[in-house]
């Protein structure tokens, strides 16, 4: 490898003429994102670096883009790649043409499975990709007391360490919002060592406003993908917390946001999947769908795409990225129309995505994490009468807290069971808002953060069925319905993910959307919905192995109400 005196000596002259530059994109449009104005110029390449804006310039190479707008590479503030059901090679081959070059990533679905290996993986999966993938390093292993995980406690003295690797960002979200504002030791410890070292603390803080948030921003937190609500999205702009705008598969917050999104304000507010599989990303699109979106709801043009690109990298501290401009890695989308993100090519550090080398990154050697014995239909009732029961709101996480009779209508049967090989029982409660009609079980190994098996369903025969089938293919999605499964997507690396490509994926995908709907099952996205119904850092009623959880209280409740 050259070094870095001998790189920008050629970068230098490169600029100056001296030496042929790589690539030159000749007669563009590109965004300066510094001014949010269109300027008009050659885009001369080196080394993967743009050194020149001007004309003139060699190169051995050359691209006249006839007048087609050039814009900075997207990159995702925030996304558990664990959520695309792919490992990190098919989901760069999935979302590099989407014009995402950079993606900001939290592997804490894989470390609370496989603990601080789980990091490891990403950390050297990230060595070997074209996509620049930056990894945050997870905060809050498990997310909280109220769940078994696989990957135990994940302290301070483990993480730091880890913060040396050169593509290591920073803390990632920090779930934990009790043990903020209670000063936990072992919090602060997380957030003293990263600070310490000048490194960004991400934050999650949903519905958390006044004195809470002053105190959570106090504590050197300063990012937050969680807003839901416009007011509470504007008040974490005012105390500093840019806000990552986020559209996944389940959570979706672009609607409500979007009006926040100003001149003003674009220089903390980004944009963010979270957690998007990949049908989605194949049919509607990735960070692209989110520009896309906020430019037909009434957002310039040269805003959103400032957002998707130059707002986040400066969050980071990403000095080299995010702007068309000497000096900056020559990361760009070509476009066939700026309005519409209509995306024509895409160069990662100056290479067309098409011509880049296809990774591969093995996870054979992650062994099946599902130890779990199937249940008994008996272990999956819970009380009758009058219960507490979660409601589900389609295309949110935040849940609705009702308290009903077990056997009115709507009104389902849910249960979590610890899949680490303990021998625990599950736990049983109720959900409501699968449909009138749910008629079946659909089951899921992916149950955010913990991942232990999650399971929906009307009757304890068909759940038993869809938790056994997840038993024995290593984890996955099940539907099961008149005592058979009807589909099933296995996930066997870490229960989470597939090393099949999205193509393949998509495909699956398909089938199980199909067979949730023949329950009857009215949500739009039922196995990643259902994946949040465990996760018990998001208001108001989540069930985990261990019982449901009042997350506004965080305290465990009965299922039965009073």
């Amino acid at each position: 490898m050259r070094s870095l005196k001998i790189q920008l000596k050629n970068q230098i002259d490169a600029a100056m003429g001296r030496r042929a530059c790589d690539l030159v994109i000749r007669n563009v449009r590109y965004l300066d994102v510094f001014s949010c104005a269109w300027r008009r110029g050659n885009l001369a390449i080196s080394d993967g670096m743009i050194v020149g804006l001007e004309p003139g310039l060699k190169a051995h190479r050359e691209i006249d883009a006839k007048g087609a707008a050039v814009v900075p590479g997207f990159i995702d503030a925030h996304v558990h790649i664990e959520s695309s059901l792919l490992t990190p090679d098919h989901f760069e081959a999935a979302v590099l043409p989407k014009g995402t070059t950079t993606a900001v990533c939290d592997p804490h679905e894989l470390a609370n499975v496989l603990g601080v290996d789980g990091l490891r993986y990403f950390l050297q999966a990230s060595e070997e990709l074209s996509l620049d993938l930056r990894v945050m390093l997870s905060s809050c292993v498990p997310a909280t007391h109220f769940e078994t995980n696989g990957g135990g406690t994940i302290e301070a003295e483990q993480l730091l360490p880890l913060a040396a690797h050169a593509n290591a960002l920073g803390l990632a979200e920090m779930m934990n919002v009790p043990g903020v504002l209670n000063a936990d030791p072992q919090i602060l410890a997380k957030i003293e060592g990263f600070a310490e070292l000048g490194k960004p603390i991400d934050g999650h803080c949903p519905l958390v406003r006044g004195q809470a948030l002053s105190a959570y921003a106090a504590a050197g937190i300063t990012s937050c993908h969680e807003s839901s609500e416009f007011e509470e999205a504007a008040e974490k702009l005012t105390k500093g917390i840019a806000v990552w705008i986020r559209e996944g598969s389940v959570a979706k917050d672009l609607h409500a946001l979007v009006p926040l999104l100003t001149m003003a304000t674009s220089t903390s507010i980004g944009f963010c999947t979270d957690d998007r599989n990949p049908l989605d990303i194949a049919s509607q699109g990735h960070i692209d769908y989110l520009v896309r979106e906020a430019i037909r709801l009434g957002v310039a043009p040269e805003i959103a795409y400032r957002s998707a690109s130059w707002s986040v990298a400066r969050h980071y501290g990403l000095k080299r990225k995010g702007a068309i401009a000497p000096g900056y890695e020559a990361d760009l989308i070509l476009l066939g129309d700026e309005k519409s993100c209509a995306i024509q090519n895409v160069l990662r550090r100056g290479v067309p995505v098409g011509e880049l080398p296809a990774a591969k990154i093995s996870a054979a050697q992650i062994r099946n994490t599902i130890r779990a014995k199937a249940p008994e239909a008996s272990d999956l009732t819970g009380p009758s009468g009058r219960v507490h029961v979660i409601g589900v709101r389609a295309g949110r996480i935040l849940t609705d807290r009702h308290v009903m009779n077990h056997d009115a209508k709507g009104v389902a049967r849910l249960s979590v069971m610890e899949r680490y090989g303990h021998g625990s029982k599950p736990a049983n409660g109720y959900v409501t808002g699968f449909g009138a009609h749910f008629d079946g079980a659909i089951a899921s190994s992916v149950g955010h953060d913990s991942h232990n098996l999650i399971v929906a369903g009307k009757n304890e025969a068909d759940m038993k069925i869809a938790l056994a089938a997840l038993i024995e293919s290593g984890g996955g999605f099940c539907v099961a319905r008149q005592g058979a499964v009807q589909a099933l997507l296995p996930l066997p690396f870490g229960g989470l993910m597939s090393e099949r490509p999205a193509e393949e994926l998509t495909r699956e995908l398909k089938k199980m959307h199909e067979a949730s709907r023949a329950t009857g099952c009215e949500l739009p996205e039922p196995f990643l919905q259902l994946a949040f119904l465990s996760l018990p850092v998001i208001p108001s009623l989540k069930l985990t192995d261990k019982g449901l959880v009042d997350v506004e209280k965080f305290q465990m409740i009965d299922v039965r109400a009073s």
